[in-house]
């Protein structure tokens, strides 16, 4: 079987900036697993990885735009410290803020008296990326993963649910 949208895909990886400093890596954890077609993953590498089959290795590098975007400078903002609430806040502290686009992780940069500074670009907005990839296994997504948009995990029965036929 080879890797084609619909299917399950695991694979272990190592994720390392282009001058090969490692940023975070499966291979002391379980396998991820992703969707393919889906926008599971950074589509440049969803791309680099169809028609690969089980046992293939990559090494894929993705320029800034490629994978988390080239840094916005538009993104660096100063709030009033209120909006924070009344509890402690401190450079490095990453927050969920309500943006008109939605849902957006900002890390705060520095603290002041009257004034915090916070970046909503993505950590590794700006970094070329450097992708190693091992290919574990692939399966035909179920129809529960399907409508879902990615994989379900092990400790649901898929074929258990989607086989049974409720009887009236």
């Amino acid at each position: 079987m080879i890797i084609s949208p619909q299917q399950v895909v695991s694979l272990h990886y190592t994720l390392r900036t282009d001058d090969g400093a490692t940023l975070d890596s499966s291979l002391d954890r379980e396998p991820m697993d992703y969707l393919h077609g889906h926008d599971n993953i950074l589509a440049a590498l969803e791309g680099a990885l169809e028609g690969c089959e089980v046992g293939d290795q990559r090494v894929v590098s993705l320029t800034p735009a490629e994978g988390f975007g080239e840094r916005d400078e538009a993104l660096v903002q100063y709030f009033g410290r209120d909006a924070f609430g009344p509890g402690e806040i401190e450079a490095g502290m990453r927050f969920q803020a309500r943006t008109p686009e939605g849902q957006r992780s900002v890390t705060i940069l520095e603290v002041g008296e009257q004034q915090v500074k916070v970046d909503a670009n993505h950590p590794l907005a700006g970094q070329a990326l450097v992708w190693d990839v091992e290919i574990l296994d692939i399966r035909a997504a179920t129809r529960a993963e399907l409508s879902a948009g990615h994989p379900l995990g092990l400790e649901v029965s898929h074929t258990e649910v989607e086989d049974k036929k409720v009887r009236r």
